[in-house]
């Protein structure tokens, strides 16, 4: 075999290598490292050495069709690896990587080093990192079920241009519509389309941004589980409901599943596509993802809704026994299946990145709108499809808070549309003070997170709900809207590979943030650090250099810890010294104009950023049809040059320092430069 076909550059800074059965080989000079040296050895092992500090130990068959693999890493703190609620740095830990309802498997580890590792492995598997010593740690990853084994090494050294490598690799990140970063109004469940519309026109009538209402499961009622039809007693006409609420500014997202009830004239249409022994469709061929997509979309996605929730998406493996929906397990079920592209335990964890791949590739061949998926699984490349992803089923208490906020870190580090069931799926009662509090610190922290969203069962969680709190969930929900014009340019930066929301580790050079897990950066210039606890006083560690407190402006010098206290209407944010931070007036839906915008200089120094816009929706931003007003900062200057793309806004910016208003100034497209002290 020869050497290229083992080892392969996959770009400027990532190396592919393929470990198959009884191959001698070696390879010197890896242009991402330096000089370094592949040893493939007959017997089956493999050594890596580099100069750089990267050490693969050793790669083995297992029996059957098992590989295992040691690695030494440079690093001290190490990140990703998917979604596993009460881990951050993963030094010194083991994790099972299989899908399941809150854990996400994605096998990708990133160190604070520069130094990434991508396994190109589907089947269940276990990740082991050692306790550093001297600046490296050894990595064990076993994988179940594989007959050769493909790995990417990822070196930096910038810990974010790890992640930008790893979604190039995979197909990149796609933009998702401006309004998918408004606020989203659901619970499980809208019982009828009646209540669904009088939800979106409370809203209105109280003028509480919105711009997603979510039509969950049940609505097929007579016709069997996931029937994709809709039950005429609850919702007689689902093309008025959307079009109603399109009206009214708001999109609609509805739920489908990827299982079907034993009763259900679908279950006889895809039984060519289902895997043998259960209800649930096979993704793992061409044709199975085809079937799928043509059924959700001329049986529901016609009507008229704006997005699919692919809820399940483990899946959740049902079996046709005990009832129409049948009965249920996650991984075991489809691990012990024959699918279409093979043995169930080999392609285990790929089912969500198959499932909506289908539907991201159905979708964008028909329409001119960007697809829109949630969903509660991922896998490697699934970043490529746009689907955002939620954590899962969660309780409602201060130790669930603090788990969703560690796993949000992580997992929004290597994959960027993330979101959470604010307030918990087991929701607590709004007429509780206790539960208020949790509430209202999540919902602060949700502002925060890629996207907005509101969900829960056994009680509402509507703003109006909440008694005399309602004001202040009214005011979290328009800072969101504020920090749009900041949070749709972190957006813009997602798909030119810079993540939203990441850990400390990401950016800054500093032991002190490694094991910083409810704390986070969320964009260029602004870090977040949620209230997990009662009470309104936390400690914030604050990163060497300068720093600014949001509401009060004032400079807070960095590489120590301090204490802060906030009300339940605020969430303790600081904003890097000399950045320029974007924000738009209060608005009730996210296509709306928010002139005049203000862009907050906080401190001196120098700086760069953007601010970009564009139609809102649709693929012309794939073509140019945007624009980004360039943002530059020098020493008693800022200057906002010539826009870039092909689509023109006019704005009128309010340029704040120090709190105050300096001066007010209209941008035309074309350069202007202005002082300021």
């Amino acid at each position: 075999m020869k050497v290229e076909e083992l080892v392969e550059r996959v770009a400027p800074n990532a190396l592919r290598v393929s470990v198959g059965d009884h191959l001698t080989l070696a390879f010197t000079g890896a242009p991402l490292l330096g000089e370094a040296e592949l040893n493939f050895r007959k017997e089956g092992t493999l050594q890596f050495l580099s100069p750089q500090g990267l050490l693969a130990e050793e790669t083995k068959r297992t029996v059957d069709h098992g590989v295992r693999q040691r690695l030494r890493l440079k690093g001290r703190g190490f990140y990703g690896l998917g979604q596993h609620p009460g881990t951050f740095n993963y030094a010194d830990r083991e994790v099972t990587l299989v899908q399941r309802n809150g854990e996400i498997a994605l096998p990708v580890l990133v160190s604070d080093g520069g130094v990434g590792i991508v396994w190109d492995v589907y089947s269940l598997s276990r990740v082991k990192v050692g306790r550093p010593e001297g600046g490296f740690a050894t990595v064990d990853f076993q994988a179940e079920d594989v007959d050769g084994f493909v790995y990417y090494v990822i070196y930096g050294p910038d810990p974010k241009r790890v992640v930008s490598t790893y979604w190039k690799l995979t197909g990149g990140v796609p933009l998702l519509p401006r309004w998918a970063f408004g606020y989203w109004q659901s619970k499980e469940r809208y019982a009828t389309q009646y209540e669904l519309l009088e939800v979106v026109a409370e809203f209105r009538r109280r003028k509480i941004p919105i711009d997603v209402v979510v039509q969950d499961w049940m609505y097929w009622g007579k016709y069997g589980w996931n029937a994709l039809k809709f039950d005429e007693s609850t919702h007689p006409d689902p093309s008025l409901m959307t079009t109603e609420a399109h009206r009214m500014g708001v999109k609609v997202i509805v739920s489908v599943w990827s299982n079907f009830g034993v009763s259900t004239d679908v279950v006889k249409e895809l039984r060519p596509h289902l895997v043998p022994g259960s209800l649930n469709y096979d993704p793992s061929s061409p044709e199975g993802r085809r079937a799928y997509w043509e059924l959700v979309d001329q049986r529901i996605l016609s009507r008229g809704f704006d997005g699919l929730w692919l809820d399940a998406s483990e899946p959740e493996f049902f079996k046709p026994t005990g009832g129409d929906r049948g009965t249920y397990t996650f991984y075991t079920g489809l691990r012990d299946s024959v699918l279409k592209a093979g043995r169930g335990s080999r392609y285990v964890n790929a089912y969500p990145l198959l499932h909506t791949s289908g539907v991201y590739e159905g979708w964008k061949s028909k329409y001119s709108t960007r697809p829109v998926v949630l969903t509660r699984s991922a896998y490697l490349g699934q970043n490529r499809t746009g689907a955002i992803v939620w954590s899962g089923d969660i309780h409602h208490d201060w130790g669930v808070l603090k788990a969703q906020v560690q796993a949000g870190i992580n997992f929004s580090f290597i994959y960027p549309y993330w979101t959470t069931d604010t307030g918990g799926f087991f929701s607590g009662d709004p007429a509780d003070e206790s539960y208020r509090e949790i509430f209202l610190r999540w919902l602060a922290w949700s502002v925060f997170c890629p996207v907005m969203r509101v969900h829960g069962t056994s009680y509402p969680k509507e703003p109006w709900r909440f008694g005399k709190d309602e004001e202040i969930v009214k005011s979290l929900i328009e800072l969101r809207y504020r920090f749009l014009p900041y949070i749709y340019t972190a957006a813009w930066e997602v798909t030119k590979g810079t993540p939203m929301m990441r850990p400390l580790a990401a950016d800054f050079q500093d032991e002190e943030v490694l094991d910083v897990d409810d704390q986070y950066m969320f964009g260029p210039s602004l870090m977040v650090s949620p209230i997990t606890f009662p009470g309104g006083r936390r400690e914030v560690y604050i990163p060497r250099g300068k720093w600014y407190d949001f509401w009060t402006w004032e400079e807070v010098e960095g590489g120590k810890s301090v204490e802060v206290e906030v009300p339940l209407d605020r969430i303790p944010l600081h904003v890097r010294g000399g950045s320029v931070l974007p924000l738009g007036r209060p608005i009730e839906g996210a296509d709306l104009e928010q002139d005049p915008l203000e862009l907050r200089l906080y401190g001196e120094g120098s700086s760069s950023s953007e601010l970009y816009e564009d139609e809102g929706d649709g693929l012309g931003y794939e073509k140019g049809e945007y624009q980004v007003v360039p943002i530059t900062r020098s020493e008693g200057e800022l200057r906002l040059s010539d826009a870039i793309g092909n689509l023109r806004r006019e704005h009128t910016f309010r340029i704040l320092v120090g709190g105050r208003v300096w001066t007010e100034l209209r941008y035309v497209g074309r350069e202007i430069r202005v002082e300021v002290q």
